[in-house]
């Protein structure tokens, strides 16, 4: 293996290290001497490059430096990337293949323009990934696959529909919230192209669902939806085996990352997301005193990119709570496994504990079935606890208990002992519209309704925002 430090030798190296990658070939050796020179290439790289990281790394021995080493460097923030916007580039827009920003619901968005070397090899990860997951589902045949997401200044459309079309596989972009689609078109073109995969955020499952049956469909005997491949927010397996009560179709991850980080991890058919190894130092710290905890662990993921593109970031805090572990999946794909459990700000007090999300949600809907949605209110009683109402939406069909009480009542005592505070159930017909945005906004936002807290910007944010969340266009 070469130093890989200039263009030349990448393109040369990258696409042999990630095939033995994939296949399981790489040794200690190969990483450690791998990710040593991608590092010390990232490094020259922005610090010759980049305005920000020329004064950020300023005074700092990079030579000095080494993947055990990381902790001489200093964090690198959404703060950051809000406050210096173009300087954090290694480049001009112009040096990029294609430009795209953050969604800015919550304050400035930020340039994630991406060059070759980004798109290469973020999109290989996913192509291997969707290989695997394909080959498992439809056994080497291809599926049409219908595309919901965001396509203008996000990378969604474009890297799916790229790793389609590589793979060979029918894609159709079919956003439900986008003004030329919405959601009667949609389940059209779902029924008329026979579309068996969709990508879509997690809460779009439901909301897919509710628009069918206003629209007089049943998701599981009229729509030919065999798989639910999500990314942009928590998917617990609680969620998952509710979509799939409705669906009869199966719920697995495709892959997670952001604009700024692209693709950090892919999924497959067990439901756990692979790290696209070659591409990052992974870090784990503690939230709260953000010490390094190394690798592996849970708590808030730091990434240093080992890609020497347009925007490779250093040490750089995502803000999302995970759990990181070394594979012993039995899928067949490579990297280190990571859970995400959701956004460091998104955890919630309640009683004497402080929840995650992904532990709210599992523990609503894990008693639960046919739910095509919810919402946490958390109120003071009288006495200065807290006190929870949780609103579900639950799809009946005439069957016992068509009411719901039985599952309130379970779903009341379950929850008031998970969190030692009075809890009561309310079946609804229709929620909080807020609960559409998803994680649009944020998973709080759309699903935790805070009596306690004052005015918050991201409730506002997701406020105005679900309005363009209609099922009923």
């Amino acid at each position: 293996m070469t130093n890989a430090t200039t263009g030349e030798d990448f393109w040369r190296d990258y696409p042999l290290v990630s095939e033995r990658y994939q296949a399981g070939l790489l040794d200690a050796a190969d990483w450690a001497t791998w990710r040593a020179n991608r590092l010390r290439a990232v490094l020259r790289h922005v610090t010759a490059r980049s305005p920000f990281y020329a004064r950020h790394l300023a005074g700092v021995d990079l030579d000095a430096v080494t993947p055990d080493t990381l902790g001489r460097l200093p964090f690198t923030t959404k703060d950051d990337l809000r406050r210096e916007m173009h300087d954090v580039l290694a480049g001009t827009p112009a040096d990029a293949l294609i430009y795209y920003e953050t969604t800015g619901t919550t304050g400035a968005s930020t340039p994630c323009p991406r060059d070759a070397k980004d798109v290469m090899s973020s999109n290989v990860h996913v192509e291997w990934a969707w290989r695997r997951l394909f080959d498992h589902y439809f056994d080497g045949r291809r599926p049409v696959v219908g595309l919901m997401g965001p396509s203008e200044l996000y990378a969604f459309g474009d890297t799916f529909g790229d790793v389609a079309q590589r793979l060979g596989a029918c894609h159709v972009k079919i956003w439900p919230e986008s003004p030329r689609v919405g959601f009667r078109k949609a389940l059209r073109l779902i029924r008329e192209l026979n579309v068996e995969v969709l990508v879509a955020a997690p809460a779009l499952c439901l909301n897919l669902a509710k628009a069918a049956l206003q629209n007089g469909l049943d998701p599981a005997r009229d729509l030919p939806v065999k798989l639910f491949t999500v990314l942009g927010e928590i998917c617990t397996p609680a969620f998952g085996a509710n979509v799939r009560s409705i669906w009869g179709a199966d719920v697995r991850p495709a892959l997670y990352g952001s604009q700024e980080a692209l693709a950090i991890g892919t999924g497959c058919h067990l439901d756990r997301l692979h790290i696209s190894g070659p591409n990052y130092l992974v870090e784990v710290l503690d939230p709260d005193s953000e010490a390094s905890l190394g690798a592996y662990g849970t708590g808030e993921l730091c990434l240093t990119m080992l890609v020497d593109g347009i925007k490779p970031l250093i040490r750089y805090r995502t803000g999302d709570l995970v759990t990181v572990a070394p594979n012993s999946c039995g899928c067949g794909g490579p990297g280190d496994v990571v859970e995400v459990l959701g956004r460091v700000a998104d955890r919630v007090a309640i009683g004497a504990g402080r929840y995650r999300p992904a532990q709210i949600e599992s523990a609503v809907l894990g008693g639960l079935s046919r739910c095509l949605g919810y919402q946490v209110v958390i109120d003071t009683a009288p006495n200065g606890t807290d006190a929870l109402t949780v609103y579900v939406e639950l799809l009946r069909d005439g069957a016992a208990d068509a009411d719901g009480s039985a599952e309130r009542a379970a779903l009341a005592t379950r929850l008031t002992e998970h969190f030692g505070v009075p809890t009561r159930v309310e079946v609804t017909t229709e929620l909080d519209p807020i609960t559409n945005t998803g994680a649009f906004v944020s998973w709080k936002a759309a699903r935790i309704k805070d009596n306690r807290a004052g005015a918050d910007q991201d409730v506002a944010a997701a406020r105005a925002a679900a309005g363009a969340h209609s099922l009923r266009s």
